[in-house]
């Protein structure tokens, strides 16, 4: 199976995979006080100066949108599609909802917090049980390599878009949510995301933020949810798991029998078979391998003060008036 991980946002924080657990640290609560605490939130983004344009986008009123089916989606990270013979294009996916677009504003997003805080469980869990089955528009830009090569703004950089004026949308399909968790904890508090679980036809980019996320979801999991998650009903493929695994705690399969778990062999155990071996994208690289840090430029700024212009005057308003009212929260 594919697992399209992604948020309700076109772009991320950041950019380089080394700060994603600082970051994360950030959105924690407080080790002494056990409260939220905006001190690190602020400390954090102050010295991120990339993460502007998510900080914008959270603090519009696209921060608070109206439940789960009043918002659009975005896997961020560019991704390849990779055809039989190698040759492959870029890709982002969107996915436009097509109920439209609806938010809530600072203050009624806070009077909805304290009277049902569930609300956008709520909204989707109840539309689907009307069979009003909410859907998204899937849609993809897709650019070649050369023309990733001549990019003002980096294609693999998670805290930029590419435009959509240069690289339209494409549609390609429809996504329907049909149907509600029969257990909410099986189907749901068990799901294992993860952008390393990929299909022949689709591999990763460059992205070196999404390269450390193919590492740490799984990790993350088999912490989570044990060494075997994917034998997990809600986890496992809709073709059984064969691969060369054995042992572990909460195995739930025959655990390979007698077979041989190692290939090549002589026994009858786990062969290769050509038809389903990964497709291969040929790319070219060039230039010295060593760890290279992000620097900031003027670059990373264009894009923030373009979504500004973009916003009307009374949505600039509620951009200053969410901002202003969350860092008073923290330490001058």
């Amino acid at each position: 199976n594919w697992d399209m991980v992604g948020i309700n946002m076109p772009i991320f924080f950041i950019r380089d995979a080394m700060k994603f657990p600082d970051f994360v640290h950030t959105q924690k609560r407080d080790p002494r006080t056990h409260r939220k605490n905006p001190d690190m939130q602020w400390d954090f983004w102050s010295h991120a100066p990339e993460a502007l344009h998510h900080v914008m986008i959270l603090f519009t009123n696209r921060g608070t949108p109206d439940g789960y089916r009043h918002m659009h989606g975005y896997a961020c990270h560019t991704l390849k599609l990779v055809k039989e013979d190698g040759s492959f294009h870029y890709v982002k996916w969107h996915f436009r909802t097509n109920q439209g677009i609806k938010n809530f504003r600072a203050a009624e997003a806070a009077a909805l917090m304290g009277t049902n805080p569930d609300y956008a469980t709520q909204d989707l869990f109840e539309a689907i049980e009307r069979q009003e089955f909410p859907s998204w528009t899937v849609y993809v830009q897709v650019f070649s390599e050369a023309e990733a090569m001549k990019m003002k703004y980096n294609p693999f950089d998670v805290t930029k878009i590419v435009s959509q004026k240069d690289f339209p949308l494409h549609e390609v399909g429809r996504m329907v949510l049909n149907r509600n968790p029969e257990n909410y904890f099986a189907e749901v508090e068990q799901a294992a995301f993860s952008p390393s679980h990929m299909v022949p036809g689709i591999a990763p980019s460059p992205d070196r933020m999404l390269q450390g996320r193919l590492f740490s979801y799984p990790d993350t999991h088999r912490h989570r949810l044990g060494a075997n998650y994917l034998q997990i009903p809600i986890n496992r493929p809709i073709s059984s798991v064969a691969n060369h695994q054995r042992d572990g705690p909460m195995c739930t399969t025959d655990n390979g029998g007698r077979r041989p778990n190692y290939e090549p062999n002589s026994f009858g155990g786990p062969a290769q078979q050509p038809q389903s071996q990964e497709i291969a994208a040929q790319f070219h690289v060039e230039g010295l391998v060593r760890r290279h840090t992000y620097s900031i430029t003027d670059e990373d700024f264009d894009q923030p003060r373009a979504l500004y212009r973009l916003l009307s005057p009374d949505e600039q308003q509620d951009l200053v008036d969410n901002i202003a009212g969350n860092i008073a929260l923290a330490k001058p």
